[in-house]
């Protein structure tokens, strides 16, 4: 596994990186750092008109649930929601996408739009009062939280581009990961784990394990089952696969 993010608590963007393409012990650098970043532009005002009127604007969009700051030369844009019925935002294809989704039933599902959009269903989809979106950008990455959603008959869809690196981390729960096209990093505590990954013939590197249950990998023509389940196999192509459940399943269609 390639450590991504430092530990504590929320998602470690900032510092961490996606194994992606190239070579079996390269990955993508950090966000942020050297010779990672597209040139940025500055434009000093002649007079503080602009700059009060930037002022005004930040204040306008903090009220509204959106701050935007600056960080190593690239803007930060935050998003924070509660109790919303949906939530949609820009993110073009070709990107990093990192998740940490509490304890339940998530899909993730790459579409042909650039949006990162979340949609609810269920018996318990009225009760969303206590559901919180945070959501941070910059450049091509993008780090999301959900937590406060009710634990039963309750479901969360998120789409994000096809073309998309992806890091998910989530207690327990059910979650499958379909149509997206990229390096992917995913572990559970406990639960099932249910992931389209394509032609293995894609990825430079493919990796799954449990400490207790089963593998059903039938998309690479594996199965094993017990204590400590394994499976590690190098491959031809440019993307990164590493998956792990703690107690629980792992089935690779």
């Amino acid at each position: 596994m390639i450590p991504i993010g430092e530990g504590g608590g929320g998602v470690g963007w900032l510092t961490g990186y996606f194994p992606k393409t190239v070579s079996h012990s390269s990955a993508i650098p950090p966000v942020g750092s050297p010779g990672n970043n597209p040139p940025s532009t500055r434009v000093s005002p002649p007079d503080g008109g602009v700059v009060m009127f930037k002022a005004v604007a930040l204040c306008i969009l903090v009220g509204c649930g959106v701050a935007i700051v600056s960080a190593q030369d690239q803007q930060v844009i935050v998003l924070n929601e509660k109790g919303k019925d949906h939530f949609e935002t820009d993110f073009a294809a070709g990107g990093r996408f990192q998740l940490e989704v509490q304890s339940g039933d998530v899909r993730i599902s790459g579409t042909d739009s650039n949006k990162i959009s979340i949609h609810y269903m269920g018996r318990n989809v009225s009760d969303i009062q206590d559901v919180k979106v945070r959501c941070k950008k910059r450049g091509s990455a993008a780090a999301l939280e959900i937590s406060g959603a009710p634990h039963n008959d309750f479901h969360i869809l998120i789409e994000i581009p096809r073309e998309s690196d992806l890091r998910v981390r989530m207690p327990f729960g059910e979650l499958v990961v379909e149509k997206v096209h990229g390096a992917k990093d995913v572990e559970l505590h406990a639960g099932q784990l249910t992931m389209d990954i394509g032609d293995p013939k894609e990825y430079d590197l493919i990796e799954a394990s449990v400490l207790t249950g089963e593998l059903d990998l039938s998309a690479i023509g594996v199965e094993k089952g017990g204590l400590f389940r394994s499976y590690k196999k190098a491959g031809p192509g440019r993307y990164r696969l590493y998956a792990h459940v703690g107690s629980g399943e792992i089935d690779f269609r």
